[in-house]
């Protein structure tokens, strides 16, 4: 089972949901709550898979809300323990969704998705996968204006083997697994190693966070 915690002000908003989620055979809606910070106790209590995080939110914002939950040294979960946050967004092209996706929250889904996208969108990040193209994110991104300039790589990147940075790119503009092992030349067991490698080496979460890094470090090629 998949357990969710929702995260929304609007009561009404997360009966909804909740309903739509419960009515999956793979799916637990183990929590919820009406704000940032009531969802931070929540989340430590309830350990969940995934979190449904609204962005705009009385007393502790969805922004507010990764950051604590992502950055250090709030949370009582362990950084394997943490879970995988979809943020719910009224507008496609949100900078305080761009602001969360940096932080770890790994997509975004609009307010307004069929019940399918967003159960589909919850399985996806629960297998450790985008809910968005790279392209899509590299549009998001451009609209985040308070994003600080692009950073040179750290020295940790250039800690990458050749086959490694080339599985590094092709991760970046969104080639699933199967995808860089036919181009590649290799398996698919043998790519799942490498983007593993990749993580540890670049201290990432997941593959949101190799498209992130992509385009803040201009390594999208």
């Amino acid at each position: 089972m998949i357990r969710i915690v929702l995260v929304d002000d609007q009561e009404l908003f997360r009966g909804g949901v909740r309903v739509a989620l419960d009515a999956q055979t793979d799916m637990e809606v183990v929590g919820e709550a009406g704000d940032g910070a009531a969802a931070l106790a929540v989340i430590d209590e309830t350990r969940p898979d995934v979190v449904l995080l609204d962005i705009r939110m009385p007393v502790m914002d969805g922004v507010e809300t990764v950051r604590a939950l992502f950055d250090g040294g709030r949370s009582s979960l362990e950084q394997a323990a943490l879970p995988r946050v979809i943020v719910l967004t009224t507008f496609a092209l949100d900078r305080a969704a761009a602001t969360a996706i940096r932080h770890g929250a790994s997509g975004f889904v609009l307010k307004d998705a069929t019940p399918a996208f967003l159960t589909a969108a919850i399985r996806a990040v629960h297998a450790g996968n985008t809910v968005l193209a790279a392209d899509e994110l590299g549009e998001l991104f451009a609209t985040d204006v308070l994003a600080a300039p692009p950073p040179p790589p750290p020295p940790a990147f250039r800690e990458l083997s050749t086959r490694e940075q080339a599985v590094f790119r092709l991760v970046a503009r969104g080639l699933s697994n199967a995808e860089i092992a036919e181009r590649e030349f290799v398996s698919e067991s043998t790519v799942k190693t490498q983007v593993s490698s990749i993580l540890a080496k670049l201290t990432l979460r997941d593959r949101v966070q190799i498209v992130v890094f992509a385009h803040d470090h201009r390594l999208v090629g």
